[in-house]
């Protein structure tokens, strides 16, 4: 007996100063994983934006360097193919006349 209160109060008194405190430091806990989790997340909107207007930025690049390359392969393709006719069917009548 302390103070008055029987072995068994003391023991519940201190089992409930326990559960409490787990059920702070719980509530603590939850409150700071939710910070985490809003900066988380503000964090993944602010690098997502960066990532897309890079994306944006070398598809732009990506479609010029593309462009630009399949003009040099298109004209390529016409110098060859004029190569091939002047093997196989002989030059063209206003080369020839030039001779």
């Amino acid at each position: 007996m302390i103070d008055g209160f029987t072995d068994a109060q003391v023991i519940g008194g201190l089992f409930a100063l326990l559960v409490a405190s787990y059920a702070a430091f719980f509530a603590w806990l939850v409150r700071r994983f939710d910070r985490v989790e809003a900066k988380i997340d503000a964090l993944d909107l602010r690098l997502s934006t960066r990532i897309d207007a890079v994306d944006t930025k070398l598809n732009a690049r990506i479609d010029a360097v593309d462009n630009k390359l399949s003009a040099k392969i298109d004209a390529l393709t016409i110098a060859v193919s004029r190569l091939e006719g002047a093997v196989y069917h002989g030059l063209p009548a206003h080369a020839e006349s030039e001779r």
